[in-house]
């Protein structure tokens, strides 16, 4: 099996797993104090298996900063996902935080210059009808 497809599977799986029992706890606590616990917990778990594992604990000045601004990024997506599950629905809050990858192919076009195809634009507009549909 090719890795990456490994990994998105892994991805999707733990991240549905993460999003449904956040919404237990964000109906049980503070979804603000749910979404900070569960990004101690999981800044425990990363922590230490970078130390486990053979990834290079070096960091440079440019790594950081974008490390930095990804874990600010990452903790607005966890308080808003919490908070919007616990006043909404988990289907619709999902689904549509699932949509990140429009965000990030808007990004990698606008920004790193990665190329613009006529299936990747179909693909977004999949996305957004997607979003609409949802929400109905």
């Amino acid at each position: 099996m090719n890795s990456a497809l490994l990994f998105g599977l892994g991805t999707m799986i733990a991240w549905g797993f993460w999003i449904t029992l956040g919404d237990i706890a964000s109906n049980s606590i503070d979804p603000v104090t749910a979404a900070a616990i569960s990004y101690v917990a999981a800044a425990v778990v990363t922590t230490a298996y970078a130390v486990v594992s053979d990834a290079s604990l070096v960091v440079t000045n440019r790594g950081l900063l974008f490390s930095v601004v990804a874990g600010v990024a990452a903790a607005i997506g966890v308080v808003s996902t919490f908070v919007g599950v616990s006043v909404g629905s988990t289907a619709v809050v999902a689904t549509i935080g699932g949509m990140y990858f429009v965000t990030a192919a808007a990004i990698g076009v606008a920004v790193l210059g990665e190329p613009i195809s006529l299936t990747k634009v179909a693909g977004i507009g999949l996305a957004v009808v997607a979003i609409v549909l949802i929400n109905q």
